[in-house]
């Protein structure tokens, strides 16, 4: 074993012995109840970045801490159920993404909660402020201003002939309805057509790309839990439709999505660990301001890009974050 790896194994055992003890002393394990809006396969690069950012802070799952696993599978009626679960578990602290965050607050006003890619926190109703959210509810936003007017940007720099843009949505997720409008005013400001197609169940997808056949040029996907679980089958449908994409995150574009740009979500994650670690040292929830994105990543599929018959200007691709080939 080399010596830094030495040490540093060295110093989180040495911060996990206070906690353990800590944990003893309270007859149980610090428990988190963790509430996934999709399935574990989706959120794994994300879980793995909040689990080690807690090892990171002293917290090592079996040893000092327990985490109850909950998966809901973008089914949002399972949100209420998995909250009351955890709120019988008397779990220590919830954390879930923004589309279950307002069903697990409405379940509890007593278990801290800490969100994660909740896209709009004061207007949906979890924090009164992002400077002194209040109550039990606090966390880290997705939300960033002007990121719609950013992507269609980009997705003009692949191309620049575009008049016709199609933007997929599902309704029911409240911040998507924020940035479809968000969205159109960009549109509009830059004098192309905008036809918006809604889905709420996986059962939607196929008719709307049906229903928007000749009908644009690209294709602006508007990333929720439902799009999330079905992002092969939305980028498969779009590739055949001859449809470039745009979306919010890297998984859509490692899913066959052309380009993505948006919050890096493993450090929203990491980040969200850190509210975690300071609500079971004891710190109100309340009294910890909610955190906006810092890092955002440009991510392009070069294989979707060829497929398309489209070649990606290599000024973008040297300001991308990472390239698909």
């Amino acid at each position: 074993m080399k010596r830094r790896e030495f040490v540093t194994l060295l110093g989180g055992a040495a911060a996990a012995w206070p906690l353990a003890a800590w944990a003893q002393q309270r007859g149980k394990l610090p428990t988190i109840g963790y509430l996934g809006t999709t399935t574990a396969s989706a959120w794994s690069p994300w879980t793995a970045a909040f689990v080690q950012r807690l090892r990171e802070l002293g917290w090592i799952e079996g040893r000092n801490l327990a985490i109850e696993y909950r998966w809901a599978g973008a089914r949002s009626e399972q949100f209420a159920e998995m909250a009351a679960e955890f709120v019988r578990l008397k779990v220590d602290v919830i954390l879930t993404g923004g589309n279950a965050a307002v069903t697990v607050k409405q379940a509890t006003s007593d278990i801290p909660v800490v969100f994660v890619l909740a896209g709009d926190p004061v207007g949906t109703g979890l924090v009164a402020t992002l400077a002194r959210p209040g109550g039990n509810v606090t966390g880290v936003t997705n939300q960033a201003t002007d990121l719609a007017g950013k992507r269609l940007e980009l997705l003009r720099e692949v191309l620049p002939g575009l008049r016709r843009l199609a933007i997929m949505a599902n309704p029911d997720y409240s911040y998507g309805v924020l940035e479809v409008a968000e969205a159109q005013a960009a549109v509009s400001r830059l004098g192309i057509e905008v036809a918006n197609f809604t889905i709420r169940r996986a059962e939607d997808i196929a008719p709307a790309f049906e229903a928007l056949t000749g009908r644009a040029d690209a294709l602006y996907v508007i990333g929720d839990a439902l799009v999330a679980s079905n992002r092969l089958r939305i980028n498969t449908l779009a590739l055949g439709a001859r449809l470039p994409t745009m979306h919010s995150f890297r998984e859509f574009v490692e899913a066959g999505g052309l380009m993505s740009y948006g919050p890096n979500f493993p450090d929203l994650f990491r980040r969200a660990a850190e509210f975690v670690d300071k609500i079971l040292r004891g710190t109100k929830p309340g009294d910890i301001p909610v955190e906006q994105p810092t890092k955002f990543d440009l991510v392009i599929n070069l294989i979707t890009a060829k497929a398309l018959g489209l070649e990606v200007p290599p000024t973008l691709l040297a300001r991308a974050d990472e390239v698909i080939e």
